[in-house]
């Protein structure tokens, strides 16, 4: 008998935020992920999205769902929810 939770996709729900790096000597500043959160719904992870990207601190944020295949760990693109001020492009993520 086997368990057919075991080989369904997990589905994550994450907030990440960004904060600007100071410019180096390039005189280019840049991006870097600041805090990252999961949570259990879309819900709660738009929601902590859009109250991050309001501090003073925080550059941008994104809340998106990522699928995870259990058996091989294997993890699929990124579904952006809500994408909140300087975030960077979807293929620098």
């Amino acid at each position: 008998m086997t368990n057919s939770d075991e080989s369904s996709e997990k589905v994550h729900y994450i907030c990440q935020t960004y904060v600007e790096q100071k410019p180096g000597r390039g005189g280019q500043g840049s991006l870097k992920i600041g805090k990252q959160f999961e949570y259990s719904t879309a819900a709660e992870a738009q929601n902590r999205a859009e109250r991050e990207a309001q501090s003073d601190d925080c550059a941008g944020a994104d809340a998106y769902m990522v699928s995870e295949d259990p058996n091989s760990g294997e993890v699929g693109s990124p579904s952006f929810l809500i994408r909140l001020g300087n975030v960077p492009e979807f293929d620098e993520f």
